[in-house]
């Protein structure tokens, strides 16, 4: 029996939302299944230790499975970072969504083989984005829909890269989404940008999961966009679709830009559960990102990458 033929995938449509990360060659191995499952507490000081500071404000990208067992689990990781920055510090998390639009990968490949009459009826039953109940799309992994299902987590409007906060700052952080734009002005990431003290905390993923980077694409002399589409409810809460043009997002270079920036910028290292994590500085990370973007990307595509 022959290998089923795999859909071509158009290059246009990059993927909103960052790949499934990767552990990095240096992530020592998972704990092993007898070992007893971590305390908060235990999380909470290997935090600390790693530079983690009460009224810190820290986007967070996590793998959990390379964190290992956790007491109560996702639950538990959450209580950790929540206790480690303490009541006057704030936790962000991307809250990507993309089963709604019909210019993703998802889609492209959900449909690659159908019938004109199949592909309208799949549009038909895609479901249009709601902040208060579209939950995150499963390659952010457990913890960012756990945190979004939390008390007195707010999340922002945008269909497709909505972002969830909880804390001292998550109001101002995820205020008025621009709609039109993912990373770019009037979103999430740029007010991150415009704090002092922001913080990406990598738990057990790899450069490719560091959404910070997207926002040094809009910083590109040249910037290659192309159009977006999803399904929102209008004003009478009817399923409605939303065009819009925005810039490309491509991750392909991140790993290569993750490599780079590890030998150009001190970043803190340490072990968080079974993971070896790292606390790195938002601004310098994007300013760092932009520059390398202007000097090895052409026509704000990223060129060949090895």
């Amino acid at each position: 029996m022959s290998t089923p033929a795999q859909p071509p995938v158009d290059p246009r449509l990059t993927p909103v939302t960052p790949l499934p990360p990767r552990p990095g060659p240096d992530e020592p191995p998972l704990a092993a299944k007898t070992d007893p499952p971590r305390t908060v507490r235990e999380l909470v000081g290997e935090l600390r230790d790693l530079g983690v500071r009460t009224h810190d404000v820290l986007l967070v990208h996590c793998r959990l499975r390379g964190i290992g067992p956790v007491e109560r689990g996702p639950r538990g990781v959450l209580a950790a970072l929540t206790e480690a920055v303490g009541p006057g510090g704030t936790l962000v998390m991307p809250t990507f969504t993309e089963l709604n639009s019909d210019t993703s990968l998802p889609f492209q490949r959900a449909t690659y083989g159908l019938s004109d009459a199949e592909i309208d009826a799949y549009k038909q039953e895609m479901p249009p984005f709601d902040p208060a109940w579209t939950p995150a799309s499963p390659t952010m992994g457990a913890l960012p829909e756990v945190l979004r299902q939390a008390p007195g987590a707010v999340r922002s409007s945008h269909p497709q890269s909505s972002f969830v906060a909880r804390g001292l700052l998550a109001n101002g952080i995820v205020r008025h989404h621009n709609p039109v734009s993912h990373f770019g002005e009037q979103s999430p990431l740029s007010r991150l940008f415009s704090l002092p003290d922001a913080k990406v905390l990598m738990l057990g993923t790899g450069f490719s999961a560091f959404t910070a980077f997207h926002l040094a694409e809009y910083f590109q002399p040249k910037v290659a966009t192309r159009m977006y589409r999803c399904v929102v409810p209008d004003w009478l809460g009817r399923p409605s679709w939303f065009s819009y043009e925005d810039v490309l997002l491509d991750l392909a270079d991140f790993d290569l830009i993750g490599a780079a920036l590890t030998d150009n910028l001190t970043i803190r290292e340490g072990p968080v559960g079974a993971t070896r994590a790292k606390l790195v500085p938002l601004i310098p990370a994007v300013a760092f990102a932009a520059d390398w973007m202007t000097r090895h990307r052409a026509d704000g595509r990223p060129t060949a990458v090895a």
